[in-house]
């Protein structure tokens, strides 16, 4: 038998987090929204880990300003090297020629 995984939007996350804020009962909250109170301490803990970079949806990877930051300089430091060995396999290419 297979198990079918719920889905739920953004928004719906957002609201969730946002209603279990004023009340004092989450388990109640859970259970009136459909779902389970660990499933809403998640989504909560996510909420303030990550702030607006919460609930990305399609699998993409939640990272604070910085670690994008960083993913952005690594890609660019990787691309930076492979250009680098291009031009030395040229030089070294063009350098037997010229002998």
């Amino acid at each position: 038998m297979t198990k079918i995984r719920k889905k739920y939007d953004r928004t719906f996350k957002e609201r969730a987090v946002e209603l279990s804020k004023d009340r004092k009962n989450i388990s109640e909250l859970a259970r009136e929204l459909g779902l389970s109170a660990a499933q809403l301490y998640k989504w909560r803990k996510e909420s303030e880990d990550f702030g607006s970079g919460s609930f990305p949806g399609n699998g993409n990877i939640k990272q604070t300003p910085e670690q994008e930051r960083i993913s952005a300089l690594e890609k660019k430091l990787k691309d930076s090297e492979l250009e680098l060995e291009i031009l030395k396999k040229a030089i070294g290419i063009f350098s037997k020629n010229d002998q």
